[in-house]
């Protein structure tokens, strides 16, 4: 059976009446995360670029933190906006995912067709579910292709639901958001560009682009995913689809945010460095042991020298180094002086990272890594296997709030979170303010 096909008939069992409590209580801070971390990306370089952009496309649709633009191009403000800092929830299977760069769409159609807040926590529940059953049913990053191609699909999924489309529409909607838009990894390569929130943010606007296109009847090809060069034949012919025997509306229990301002596999990382009580002065060399997703996405070699925030967030060398130095990890951390200050280069050229089997054998069902300072005075070692907010040692309620509350947000904003259900999402949007 084709997948589109088997995720029309999940999207249309799934109701909010039958989500469980907790589902819609994590969905709520899904919500509040993404909102923080947007915040906290208004006065970065991109997001000034897309305000002059705006212009050009004029619409109704209110923006998160003023202004407004036309559905797609809200879709991809808001998602820029969330994605930036690197600090929104994360999924790690084959293929990662951070799932709530999907709220921006949400955001914006939901705003559009004058839509309540339960609405979005229902398309959360089956965007998630899609999209991380997607992650493990193969891997993306391998071929030379980026996670953003199925945060589409989980997306276009959640914004079906919301729009209310019949199975040939939402099967419809999911071809027209993947068969024109398979995004290449380069963009993760090397030394990253703004198109690192870019992609997320354009994967948001095709998904709510397709779910308008075929509300209204245009059609895609029937089979996206198992057509004779659909995405399974040409991208991924090892594509598990066993994994969409079995849909639930849960998946947004096993996705994790993130306490520190950095990509996921350097979360332990921050931890580690932190609870380590050296002399920097007296360090000789550092060993980071860690597994093979960690040592290639954030230990590659163009890691060692970066020149911008997001290839500093993607640098384990620069966050561990950092860290150590500082005791603490904070959007600080980026500001240029600090990425070429010449004690954290020095610190970073004298560690070493080293893929340990064992640690990629249980990959991702922990996160691993171990890291050996070696001193002129002696060795301290420190091991963490699960960082704080992984979905096996989650945040509580209070750090979450903490989180929002230090990215600038304001308590009364948090009292209409916790309580959006039957409000009406312009008016949460047009309540959230600015800096």
């Amino acid at each position: 059976m084709e997948i589109a096909e088997k995720i029309a008939e999940f999207i249309n069992s799934v109701n909010y009446q039958k989500l469980s409590e907790k589902i819609v209580h994590e969905a709520k801070r899904r919500i509040i995360d993404a909102i923080a971390v947007a915040r906290g990306a208004l006065d970065s370089p991109p997001h000034l670029v897309n305000k002059n952009v705006v212009m050009y496309f004029q619409g109704s649709v209110p923006l998160l933190f003023g202004g407004n633009a036309t559905p797609d191009f809200a879709a991809f403000y808001n998602t820029f906006l969330i994605r930036y800092l690197d600090f929104n929830d994360t999924y790690l299977s084959k293929e990662p995912l951070h799932p709530s760069d999907m709220i921006g769409a949400f955001l914006s159609l939901s705003s559009l067709f004058d839509l309540k807040g339960r609405d979005i926590i229902e398309a959360i529940a089956i965007g998630y579910e899609v999209g991380i059953k997607l992650c493990d049913a193969t891997s993306l990053r391998k071929k030379g292709f980026d996670h953003v191609t199925f945060l589409q699909v989980g997306a276009a999924a959640g914004l079906a639901k919301m729009l209310k489309l019949d199975e040939k529409s939402t099967i419809n909607a999911i071809s027209l958001t993947i068969v024109p838009n398979i995004a290449l990894r380069e963009t993760r390569s090397g030394e990253l560009s703004m198109w690192k929130a870019g992609a997320a943010a354009d994967a948001s606007r095709k998904a709510a682009f397709s779910a308008l296109l075929a509300k209204f009847g245009m059609t895609g090809p029937s089979k996206p995913f198992s057509g004779r060069l659909g995405f399974i034949n040409v991208v991924a012919k090892d594509f598990d689809s066993s994994v969409f025997n079995h849909l639930e509306a849960d998946g947004v229990l096993r996705t994790s945010l993130k306490k520190y301002p950095v990509e996921y596999h350097a979360e332990a990382v921050v931890e580690a460095g932190k609870s380590l009580n050296v002399n920097v002065d007296d360090i000789v060399k550092i060993e980071v042991e860690t597994y093979e997703a960690a040592k290639t996405i954030i230990a590659d070699e163009e890691k060692w020298n970066p020149t911008n925030k997001e290839t500093a967030d993607h640098s384990l060398p620069y966050i561990l180094a950092y860290t150590l130095i500082k005791k603490d990890f904070w959007l600080d951390a980026y500001d240029q002086e600090m990425i070429f200050n010449e004690k954290i280069r020095s610190l970073m050229k004298k560690i070493t990272v080293i893929e340990d089997e064992k640690y990629t054998s249980i990959y991702p069902k922990e996160l691993p890594v171990k890291v050996t300072v070696y001193t002129s005075k002696g060795r301290e070692m420190v091991e963490v296997r699960n960082p704080r907010g992984y979905y096996n040692n989650p945040m509580t309620d209070e750090e979450v709030e903490e989180k929002y509350l230090r990215l600038k947000g304001r308590k009364e904003e948090l009292n209409i979170l916790w309580n959006m259900e039957e409000l009406k999402v312009k008016e949460i949007v047009s309540s959230i303010k600015g800096i």
